[in-house]
């Protein structure tokens, strides 16, 4: 078996171990990247928000990714029967990116691991992790290449960036169960022949279907745009007796008043995928020796996009912080990563739940609207979950049930 010494080895070529592998090759860190799966590849996330771009300009990757002219996100659009809410990035809290993508993952993630490889940097394709032990914090891996070849990777870090695949969570019994109820979702591409002109035909949109189902529409530069429905599991798996996923697609979109004269008998791309019981949850998010990033940690809800910022936050946080400790600067990984990245999904969970309750719905539909509190829970959807300077950030944990019980007590109280 041949053996190959490396400083950091990265599992995964996604968004996470992209940034991870790209920053620390730019600071002369010798990092291996492995991945199971053959690139482009079919992934679920294809919605981005602003936070992001902030890894992908640190990282050097940005260029790369701007060149391929991905259809731009200013914002995002709800969409409750005749009720339509509008948040733009530009009118927000705080500073940052008024601006991000929405992309064919494929095309994406495919587009950074190749810039990546441009650079110099050792990736992977059809590379499978079998084993992982620690000997303090040193590290031997044994993969499998796709001809069966087995290698020795020993490294001093391993930044696991797998996502689904979850390779330390599974060969470390780190999963834990996650404290969201249990959705699922199904999507698909569509050749979008009925697409609008101009913000109409480009804008992302989530149409609420019932208060905890509801329809994203994604729509792509290349003139596809991917369809989803998110729901309770039950709920889900209920829209097909025959548990064909297609059929349970094209019911979700005859419930859709908004979309069913766009999308209602257009021909999938592909079969629809089913992601069920998706949330994830891991005991600890690193150990000696080792970083969790992204879906390979924690994975919440697809309703605010939040996937990606997060893949990313944590892959350049753990980039740096391994950085920070070759050079022999103390590291509190408790602290400065896990409450670090606990903070942020803490918001993000707040909010998700509360939109599954009504409450948030209920914030974004109330008219008139308050100018001042939309553009703060827009920072929230922007992804600038660490700014306390939002009090839509600080008191995450009770503003919103708050608010929503004022404004429907109004409600119940004012004449008809």
């Amino acid at each position: 078996m041949t053996k190959e010494f490396v400083d950091v080895l990265v599992i995964g070529a996604g968004p996470s171990g992209c940034v991870s592998a790209s920053y620390l090759f730019k600071n002369n860190v010798k990092v291996k990247v492995v991945e199971k799966t053959k690139f482009p590849r079919l992934v679920v996330g294809e919605s981005l928000i602003p936070r992001v771009m902030d890894h992908f300009a640190e990282a050097e990757l940005f260029d790369a990714l701007d060149a391929m002219n991905f259809e731009k996100k200013l914002g995002a659009r709800f969409i409750r029967g005749e009720e339509i809410c509008n948040f733009d990035f530009s009118v927000k809290f705080g500073e940052g990116w008024d601006w991000t993508w929405q992309v064919p993952r494929a095309d994406f993630d495919n587009t950074m691991a190749q810039e990546v490889i441009r650079k110099g940097i050792d990736l992977e394709f059809e590379t499978e992790v079998l084993e992982v032990s620690f000997e303090g914090k040193n590290s031997k891996t044994i993969v499998k290449d796709k001809d069966g070849n087995l290698k020795e990777i020993h490294a001093k870090f391993i930044i696991d960036s797998s996502g689904y695949g979850r390779v330390l969570p599974r060969l470390l019994d780190l999963d834990t169960p996650s404290k969201l109820d249990s959705h699922s979702s199904i999507f698909t591409h569509v050749k979008d022949i009925n697409r609008e002109e101009g913000v109409e035909g480009t804008q992302i949109s989530f149409d609420i279907l019932e208060t905890e189902v509801w329809l994203w529409v994604i729509p792509f530069s290349n003139g596809n745009t991917s369809l989803g429905v998110v729901g309770p599991t039950d709920f889900i798996n209920s829209l097909s007796e025959n548990k064909d996923n297609a059929e349970a697609l094209r019911n979700a979109i005859q419930k859709s008043d908004y979309y069913i004269k766009r999308f209602a008998g257009t021909e999938f791309l592909f079969e629809p995928v089913k992601l069920e019981n998706y949330s994830r949850a891991v005991k600890r998010m690193y150990g000696d020796g080792f970083a969790l990033t992204g879906n390979s940690s924690e994975f919440l809800d697809p309703v605010f996009s939040s996937g990606v910022a997060f893949a990313t936050e944590s892959g350049m946080l753990a980039a740096k912080l391994y950085l920070k400790e070759s050079q022999g600067i103390p590291v509190d990984w408790e602290v400065e990563f896990t409450q670090y990245m606990k903070r942020g999904i803490a918001v993000f969970t707040t909010y998700v739940q509360e939109w599954y309750t009504g409450n948030l719905q209920t914030l974004f539909f109330h008219q008139p609207e308050n100018p001042e509190v939309k553009e703060k829970i827009c920072a929230v959807l922007a992804g600038y979950v660490w700014n306390e300077e939002n009090s839509f950030v600080k008191k995450h944990d009770h503003v919103i049930a708050n608010m929503a019980y004022l404004l429907n007590m109004q409600k119940e109280q004012s004449p008809e």
